[in-house]
């Protein structure tokens, strides 16, 4: 049995908590001690170094190891569409999602495009995400593939929509459920993957499609659910007048037995209070897109009620309305909406939203989000001193809440030195 010790300082939340900004585990002088894939242990230097006197050493002292991050909502076949100009939602997908999507038919394409969106999340410090795929049932094996050869936690699914979309990228409620069913059968609990049923949101499935997502979910109450949610004033004006006998948007994916533990819904902006109150009864999380809001338009989540409701929230990029791939950057965005909102987001409230509290929404805290003994070995290393300006601002004397905000607003792909999936190096800086 490999036994690696890694010397650093340390930053994790141990276990679910209402109190983030106070309720963490933070060692200067610590160490990280790994075997076979799992955590072993986690503490002090001194102490660790000489209970594994034979663990072999990796010295990063004066830099931060940290829990993986943890992506809750992002699209992988809008990889190369990131940055694309502006336009509010559904003019957006219109001219530049729906023509980027349609490429992923093909299997080759769609397995280049799966590498080069991998190794993007592992050089930014990702090293889970729940992911939206494409119609095409081929682009989501070539996704899991990818994620399985570098025993990587992914949750996935094929994206469902047989209307109020191009013909060339339409399913049918049939194939919608047939393909599902046999992606669930091939990846869900293999290794370390999962699937989630994908409808795209409610405006592109007839109500035959729901019926029939709604089926599987039933046959399989162990899988994942993931939709868009009250993200855009007119999407929501369209989902009222496509099912104008349902209770708003929410209540089409309640009708339709998609609402329950395990289901992460975007964006959740304009909500109405009984649907605040419904979410928090059906145990569904949501997964807050800072950037892809600010970036389209769409407005700003509201935090503070979600967390008034019990309503478990996670940070996610979005990409491609989101603009990057960096969570730290996430973070800084999800910072401004609160102040926008007149709320001020602590940094380490924010920094459990991509760790433990994202694992707690997506029900994996015993596996990833913390580094506690027995999890899986997914971690990051940073280097808070990564640029001449950093230096300066992240001093020796800084207080850990200090550094983690000042790479939320500074940090990116550089300030990442290497990040590891199950005790194995997906990323190296120097590499």
């Amino acid at each position: 049995m490999t036994t690696k010790i890694y010397f650093a300082s340390i930053l994790h939340f141990s276990q679910k908590t209402q109190q983030p900004k106070d309720d963490f585990s933070y060692f200067k002088d610590g160490a990280l001690v790994t075997r076979n894939g799992k955590i072993e242990a986690i503490g002090d230097a001194k102490s660790l170094s000489e209970q594994y006197v034979e663990a072999i050493p990796a010295d990063y002292r004066g830099q931060l190891i940290v829990p993986g991050f943890i992506d809750s909502h992002l699209h992988f076949p809008q990889t190369e569409m990131l940055a694309s100009y502006g336009e509010q939602l559904l003019d957006w997908l219109d001219n530049y999602t729906f023509p980027t999507e349609k490429k992923f038919a093909d299997p080759e394409y769609a397995a280049k495009i799966a590498d080069v969106f991998l190794r993007q999340l592992y050089r930014h410090g990702t090293t889970s995400a729940m992911v939206y795929s494409s119609v095409h049932q081929c682009a989501a094996d070539a996704l899991f593939g990818a994620a399985q050869k570098n025993n990587m936690l992914l949750i996935a699914g094929k994206v469902c929509m047989d209307r109020h979309c191009p013909t060339w990228l339409q399913d049918t409620p049939e194939i919608a459920q047939k393909e599902s069913a046999e992606l669930i059968e091939r990846w869900h609990g293999k290794d370390r993957l999962h699937y989630a049923i994908t409808p795209r949101f409610a405006p592109t499935s007839s109500r035959e499609q729901l019926h029939a997502l709604g089926e599987l979910a039933q046959q399989y109450p162990d899988v994942y659910i993931q939709s868009h949610l009250n993200e855009n004033l007119n999407e929501i004006e369209w989902v009222n007048s496509l099912f104008p006998d349902y209770n708003g948007y929410l209540d089409v994916y309640d009708k339709f037995n998609m609402l329950r533990p395990k289901s992460m819904f975007g964006h959740c902006i304009h909500m109405q209070e009984h649907e605040w109150q419904r979410m928090a009864d059906s145990g569904a999380s949501i997964a807050f897109c800072p950037t892809s809001n600010l970036f389209l338009g769409s407005g700003l989540f509201d935090l503070v009620t979600a967390e008034k409701y019990n309503i478990p929230v996670a940070l996610a990029t979005d990409v491609g309305a989101g603009t990057t791939f960096s969570m730290l950057r996430t973070l800084g965005e999800a910072y401004k909406v609160g102040q926008l909102r007149g709320e001020q987001l602590q940094p380490l409230h924010g920094f459990y939203l991509m760790t433990q509290g994202a694992a707690v929404a997506q029900d994996l805290d015993d596996q990833i989000g913390n580094l506690n003994p027995g999890t899986d070995a997914d971690f990051v290393i940073i280097d808070p001193h990564f640029d001449e300006l950093t230096r300066l601002r992240c001093e020796e004397q800084s207080e850990i809440k200090e550094i983690i905000f000042a790479l939320s607003m500074l940090a990116d792909d550089r300030a990442i030195t290497a990040t590891y999936i199950a005790g194995e190096p997906v990323y190296q800086a120097n590499a």
